[in-house]
């Protein structure tokens, strides 16, 4: 299978390509496709937020984007596996893995079809606050269509004596841990965009969380108080 050319038929052919995951037909030539796109498109969307600030921050951004979605893929892989296993799913550890990559590779080309949008208020605005909540709100998106992908994978592979509520059940449990999991480890490894006061840094000292950093940098943009 071509490496790119799984893009197209995860979204234009996703039942075929999802019976085929459930098949086993052809599941490490998938998973290589998948993993070689989706890796692609995020250093290329990384590099883009990395170029806010710098040519050391996009070639930084760029690797560590990649790393951060294959990190915790790996990590959450094995729980989303175990749930299922919990709940009497028949899939297999590499289904399961191959479900989880098509979710990233969704995931990856929406990002980077986001890119001229990121480069035009790149090019417009100067506020760091407003540009790093614009990011958070694409990345969510995309994050969000990729689950519902997964969602409509994990649907097509299961097998009939699986119930629905069940599945459900699982892939809630698993999206939280994953989103709890994803970010811990963007903010372990960040920075990814890079304040313009701040010389370049390859990692940040640890401190706080990614969430009170979301809330302020809220409050600052909408002019409560000024993020340090």
């Amino acid at each position: 299978m071509n490496d790119l050319g799984v893009i197209e038929t995860i979204l234009r052919n996703r039942n075929r390509y999802f019976h085929e995951i459930r098949d086993g037909v052809g599941l490490p030539e998938k998973m290589r496709a998948m993993l070689i796109s989706s890796l692609l498109f995020l250093a290329l969307y990384g590099a883009v937020l990395g170029s806010t600030h710098s040519l050391w921050q996009a070639l930084s951004s760029g690797i560590k984007l990649p790393i951060l979605f294959l990190a915790t893929l790996f990590i959450c892989a094995p729980t989303l596996y175990f749930f299922n296993v919990l709940f009497g799913s028949s899939q297999s550890l590499t289904q399961n893995v191959a479900l989880i990559l098509t979710a990233v590779t969704v995931t990856a080309v929406l990002l980077l079809s986001f890119a001229p949008i990121t480069l035009f208020f790149l090019l417009t605005t100067s506020q760091y606050q407003f540009f790093k909540l614009l990011n958070v709100a694409i990345f969510s998106i995309a994050g969000f269509m990729g689950v519902i992908f997964l969602s409509q994978g994990m649907r097509i592979v299961a097998s009939e004596a699986e119930g629905e509520q069940a599945r459900r059940r699982v892939l809630r449990l698993w999206m939280l841990l994953y989103a709890f999991v994803g970010s811990q480890l963007a903010w372990t490894i960040r920075p990814f965009i890079g304040a313009p006061s701040i010389e370049f840094e390859l990692f940040r000292q640890l401190g706080g969380n990614f969430y009170t950093n979301i809330f302020a940098s809220i409050g600052e943009v909408l002019g409560f108080f000024i993020v340090q």
